[in-house]
């Protein structure tokens, strides 16, 4: 059985077929899905799904840093009640994202402060988004890292530094089918083996990073959950451990961090 930490399930490209998607899903061994909220409007969206389908859904609240600048005390005050909510398990998406620069940086750093203190004030674990804002990102969750509870980096695609400085920062790392790609993935593969068993996660962040190890390839780029198997079957190839093993400790270490128990 499978977890699958991050999927964006408020997406367009799953209007059409949201149920038949849930089906492959459950029939892959994918039996909780947290869905990833990155704007208040998707993370409604993604509670009231975690809503109608309960033990199955979950889902986070916040702001991804492409939006950063939606982060007004309105939207923070937003986030608060959907966090009250049983169904939201985790404080985010939230972070820096230095890659794309779609929000002034200053405002992607004062977005992020923000969401931590929803996570310290509501006891939440953080769901975290980073791409090339090392070290920044690790400097300002340093700073805090003594208030808040679990953390995980989710969708991780940074070097060897990154990834070290974010496990002595006592943080969980996501990975996805960004590890299945021979192209820009290779350097995962060398480091994967690093992140301690307790502390490993795997996601699909559908409908994007659709694995390239699939065979057949699909004739749609399109990712689901589904697919989370070839994302566990290459950690496990790159370790030396069984797929059942990462599957049975990847899914224990979600069911521990987002308290789906």
């Amino acid at each position: 059985m499978f977890v699958d930490i991050g999927a964006n399930l408020t997406h367009g490209d799953f209007h059409q077929d949201f149920d038949l998607v849930l089906d492959r899903a459950v029939h892959a061994g994918v039996s909780k899905i947290m869905i990833t909220g990155s704007s208040q409007e998707s993370s409604e969206a993604a509670l009231s799904l975690a809503q109608r389908y309960p033990g199955q859904l979950f889902a986070t609240a916040g702001i991804h840093p492409h939006h950063a600048e939606e982060t007004t005390p309105a939207v923070i005050d937003a986030l608060a009640k959907m966090l009250a909510q049983d169904e939201v398990k985790s404080v985010g998406e939230t972070g820096l994202d230095f890659f794309r620069d779609l929000s002034p940086r200053e405002t992607q750093v004062a977005s992020f402060e923000s969401h931590i203190e929803l996570a310290v004030e509501h006891n939440l674990p953080m769901f975290l988004h980073e791409r090339d804002a090392y070290p920044m990102f690790a400097e300002i969750l340093r700073a805090h890292r003594s208030r808040l509870g679990k953390v995980v980096v989710h969708c991780f695609t940074g070097e060897k530094d990154a990834l070290h400085a974010y496990l002595d920062l006592d943080c969980h790392i996501g990975i996805t089918g960004w590890i299945c790609d021979e192209r820009r993935g290779k350097h995962l593969l060398d480091i994967v083996g690093d992140i301690p068993s307790d502390r490993l996660m795997i996601e699909t962040d559908a409908p994007y990073l659709l694995p390239r190890t699939i065979r057949p390839r699909p004739k749609s780029r399109r990712n689901e959950p589904s697919f989370l198997s070839y994302v566990c079957n290459t950690i496990a190839q790159v370790t030396g451990k069984s797929p059942e093993e990462i599957a049975a400790s990847t899914t224990h270490n979600a069911e521990e961090f987002f308290d789906l128990c």
